[in-house]
């Protein structure tokens, strides 16, 4: 966990004729098993206590461009049915709504468990298994692809710096990031970079900046 799903998700979408759309990312273990349905594709008004309004689910939000589904694993049975018949019929149903909405949308997934072994044990279904598992993409972890350090704290700097900013990475910080461990793997990164932008006094990140542990970590 931690390894930078969501980055290689977002680079994909970049990547992708859908560039243009947006790309809306989902915690499939954050959303309670009572919400998700409405989460997910939407709900008329009255459709249930406290629907005072339609409202559009994340599908709808994410309509032209990609909708990343992390920890899809987390997803109860009942929901692993209905998405996968939103991914055979290009539709989804939002809660109280008497017909289906069609819906534009590449779906994107990640997981942290071994799903094959999770379809052996019943505990996620192997129609919706085989509809997903088109390519796969495994993300190891940090400390196995120190090539990568730099250009994803780049990308990080660049979303987390001030508007305008030209933070950068020192060389005596990048080598220190390229020679620590990451137990935290990219969420680490992150949350070090960030420091680092809070500490840094002038354009460039030093090592000193980032505060790894005197060893560093390896």
């Amino acid at each position: 966990s931690g390894t930078g799903k969501e980055l290689v998700a977002r680079l994909v979408h970049a990547q992708s004729p859908r560039k243009d759309g947006p790309f809306v990312p989902v915690n499939c273990g954050a959303i309670p098993a009572e919400l998700m349905e409405s989460e997910l594709f939407g709900h008329r008004k009255g459709s249930f206590t406290g629907a005072h309004a339609d409202k559009d689910g994340l599908f709808q939000a994410a309509q032209g461009g990609t909708l990343f589904l992390d920890e899809i694993a987390e997803l109860p049975l009942h929901m692993q049915v209905k998405l996968l018949r939103v991914i055979q019929e290009k539709a989804v149903r939002p809660v109280g709504a008497p017909a289906e909405v069609p819906v534009d949308v590449r779906i994107l997934s990640a997981t942290h468990k071994d799903l094959g072994r999770l379809v052996d044990e019943g505990r996620f279904r192997h129609d919706l298994f085989y509809r997903i598992n088109v390519i796969g993409l495994p993300v190891p972890p940090l400390r196995e692809r120190r090539e990568d350090i730099a250009p994803i704290a780049a990308a990080v700097l660049a979303r987390i710096a001030a508007p305008g900013s030209a933070l950068a990475l020192a060389d005596d910080a990048r080598a220190a990031l390229e020679a620590y461990a990451f137990p935290g793997n990219v969420r680490e990164l992150e949350n070090l970079l960030e420091r680092a932008v809070a500490m840094a006094d002038g354009p460039a990140i030093r090592a000193a900046d980032l505060g790894l542990p005197a060893a560093g970590g390896t």
